[in-house]
């Protein structure tokens, strides 16, 4: 049998810290992608529902639940091609409610594939 949790707010054992659910829920990430562009493939994932890679140094992942407006930040980290060199996602752009383009490059600036991209989502979903 499946349980409801119903709170208003959250509070420390001695009730001294509060915090509104509301003000929970704001903070935390609404959708979030580790992928592997070499393969390519979704290493892990939640609120994506695919990812389009479109080009070298370039992919598109797609939301399950789309956000409400195009205000929403997507923090993200380049990832390894291999033991002895470092790629950096160099720009995310969030293009409309349902998807964002990132893009990676090596030091000098040039598009290429890596191995481990990290995304995460914070906004309102829609």
């Amino acid at each position: 049998m499946a349980s409801i949790l119903r709170v208003n707010t959250l509070t420390d054992a001695s009730s001294n810290n509060s915090t509104a659910m509301s003000v929970v829920n704001q903070g935390t990430a609404k959708a979030w992608l580790q992928y592997n562009q070499v393969t390519p493939a979704v290493t892990g994932s939640y609120n994506i529902s695919s990812v389009t890679d479109t080009a070298a140094g370039d992919f598109t992942p797609n939301y399950s639940s789309a956000m409400s407006a195009l205000d929403y930040a997507v923090p993200s980290a380049g990832g390894m091609l291999n033991t002895n060199a470092s790629g950096r996602i160099s720009e995310t752009n969030p293009t409309n409610t349902s998807s964002y383009q990132c893009t990676t490059t090596n030091s000098g600036g040039t598009k290429a594939d890596y191995t481990g991209n990290s995304c995460a989502t914070f906004g309102d979903l829609a």
